[in-house]
């Protein structure tokens, strides 16, 4: 077997499940949907009222209801069936995205109305992510794959960022903006039918004993009593509130600084995609038993880095090189974080220990697209974005810090076992 063979096998080893392979396929037709969408929205929006701040409010809208409900969310995943919640919130996406196509297919709207389907779409988000990722694991037959699984899924996530709003660019410059919506609701379609076509363990009842506060309550326990787990959920609602909501100033970016039309946003979030998804399949071939938490150290840096050499540029093809390197860092940030969590999780406590992800990840965002629309009115998008690069930089210095003080505490642990060692000799 030559060495192209063997690294194409570790790379995509997670397709040996079943159930797996019908997930991959599914929601890769329905995330290039809602990549078109959310492309969509955003030129909408801003087309309407050229406001930064609005960009700012939109995101708010679709990831703050998912702050206020994620933790509920993780409760009903690990209290019910998952996969018929996944199957749930599918359905009830399918119906939201057909409300919002048909909202701008009359082209008789407001923006108080997307807003408004917006947060309906971050309610159903809120329940739909505990469930879908922790339901991850049960689709893998071999959890050693889960790694693998977990780092395909982060490339089918960042391959539909690219082709989605490549396609939203041609679709609402040669068709219209209600296509891209009416398509997402279609896409739908896909993710449904393949969760359908699944073959899972039979569903085994539980009886809990507590409500759902007390057991929110025993999920912060762990999380507290498990710092490998809390340090990454910090770092991730950091750089959630900070650093990725940059994405909403790139509509500035396509038609302000590079005189560009709804092509050029949808390039620019494109390479942003390609970055990211060059960065997952990174991921998805390194070898098992790898330092993680290093390569999420490293990356941060490269997000940070990218940040500010984008920031200020004005040559268009550097700007794309800029934002590609933004995307590979941005990558690690939420596939790295999820892996660490998913793997080292109890399976009793991983639907309420990702929901405090989707917390951190999906709660910080909309506020943090507030303070960077906010900010920016008053000293430039470009200095805002700079700024969030020099913030990416000081977390990844943070949390060199952090790295280094556990390799220390490890030797001294070394050193303390072989002191016994010899005193027992």
């Amino acid at each position: 077997m030559s060495t192209d063979t063997i690294k194409n096998a570790r790379t995509f080893r997670a397709f040996k499940s079943r159930n797996y392979r019908l997930f991959f396929s599914g929601q890769s037709i329905s995330l290039i949907g809602t990549w078109m969408q959310k492309t969509a929205v955003s030129w909408v929006i801003y087309t309407l009222t050229h406001s930064t701040f609005m960009l700012g409010l939109t995101l708010f809208a679709s990831l703050f209801p998912a702050f206020l409900f994620s933790l509920i969310g993780g409760v009903v995943s690990d209290r019910y069936n998952r996969y018929r919640v996944l199957l749930t919130t599918q359905v009830a996406s399918l119906i939201q995205a057909v409300l919002l196509a048909i909202l701008i297919l009359l082209k008789h709207y407001e923006i108080w109305e997307i807003l408004t389907l917006s947060v309906i779409l971050g309610i159903i988000n809120a329940f739909d992510v505990p469930a879908r990722q922790s339901l991850i694991y049960e689709m893998v037959e071999d959890k050693e794959d889960l790694p693998n699984a977990l780092a395909l899924n982060s490339s089918m996530v960042n391959l539909s960022r690219i082709v989605g709003p490549a396609l939203a660019g041609i679709v609402l410059e040669g068709i219209g903006d209600g296509a891209c919506f009416l398509l997402n609701a279609l896409s739908f379609v896909a993710v449904i039918i393949s969760l359908l076509l699944m073959k899972l363990p039979e569903y085994k009842h539980v009886v809990h004993k507590k409500n759902v506060f007390g057991e929110l309550k025993e999920g912060m326990a762990y999380i507290k009593r498990t710092p490998s787990i809390s340090f990454v959920l910090i770092m991730l609602a950091l750089i959630s509130l900070l650093v990725l909501p940059f994405s909403t100033l790139i509509p500035y970016y396509a038609r302000d600084v590079f005189h560009g039309t709804a092509r050029t946003f949808g390039v620019i979030d494109s390479f942003i995609g390609l970055g990211a998804f060059s960065g997952a399949i990174f991921l998805a071939s390194v070898k098992s038993g790898t330092d993680l938490r290093r390569i999420l150290f490293i990356n941060t840096l490269v997000f940070g880095g990218g940040l500010v050499l984008f920031s200020h540029e004005h040559t268009y093809w550097l700007a794309l090189l800029f934002v590609t390197i933004a995307g590979f860092g941005m990558m690690s940030q939420i596939t790295v974080t999820n892996t660490i969590i998913q793997t080292t999780s109890a399976p009793k406590m991983r639907g309420r220990v990702i929901s405090y992800y989707a917390l951190a990840f999906f709660g910080m965002q909309p506020l943090g697209g507030l303070l960077v629309g906010t900010i920016s009115k008053y000293i430039g998008p470009n200095d805002t974005l700079m700024g969030q690069g020099i913030a990416a930089l000081i977390l990844g210095g943070i949390h060199w810090r952090f790295l280094h003080k556990e390799k220390l505490k490890k030797q001294q642990a070394l050193v303390l076992e072989s002191g016994t060692d010899l005193q027992v000799v």
